[in-house]
């Protein structure tokens, strides 16, 4: 199984999906919304990711992550009853790792909502399950991924300048990813996670 890959990054496409070139053979992986926007953009450096595989009788699927805690949480959530790959990247595309295990130790319901596919039942499934499983960090360590934005602080720096490389990668004009990007952030006193705005700024030009 392959559980780790560095390399550089030679296309992004819709839906998660990037190839990874290591040693001249390109990995085909699907990683979450979020990290899309973290990954450097095409074949500029290494980037590490950590990789589930995924088998299946007619194919072989890599689920990657740029960091151990969200692929750990990525495996916990595929021990939910009704929960496949698919359905947790789309969790882990809306919540961090850090966030799903806030939202999980206080039991907030509320964190799932608007995310496709995730209904009160397998909520309540996420709840109980992993209640109890230590299969992540808590939410409390770690680096924070969301800061304090500083009044002088230009509006493209950050995590909005994370969305809108994201949104050029993925085929937008900058100047139309930067006014929405803007749109969705301009009263923010405090910056959100990259998964976050990314979803938003995506409806925005929708």
């Amino acid at each position: 199984m392959i559980g780790r890959l560095r390399g550089v990054i030679v296309q992004q496409g819709l839906e998660g999906l990037v190839i990874l070139e290591v040693g001249g053979v390109g990995y085909e992986l699907y990683v979450p919304l979020g990290t899309v926007g973290r990954l450097p953009d095409g074949g500029e450096s290494e980037v590490t990711l950590h990789v589930h595989t995924h088998v299946r009788e007619d194919a072989l699927i890599l689920y990657a992550f740029d960091t151990v805690e969200d692929k750990a949480a990525f495996r916990a959530l595929l021990t939910v009853n009704s929960i496949g790959p698919k359905l947790a990247l789309s969790i882990l595309s809306s919540l961090s790792a850090h966030e799903l295990a806030q939202a999980i130790a206080v039991e907030d319901k509320n964190a799932f909502k608007g995310i496709s596919g995730v209904g009160r039942k397998t909520v309540e499934r996420i709840l109980l399950d992993l209640k109890d499983k230590l299969l992540f960090a808590p939410a409390n360590t770690g680096t924070p991924r969301a800061a304090v934005r500083k009044p002088s602080q230009p509006a493209a720096t950050g995590v909005a300048a994370q969305v809108v490389n994201a949104l050029v990668l993925m085929g937008y004009k900058r100047p139309d990813a930067e006014r929405a990007v803007q749109g969705v952030t301009e009263h923010d006193e405090v910056e959100r996670p990259v998964e976050v705005v990314l979803r938003e700024a995506l409806v925005a030009l929708s």
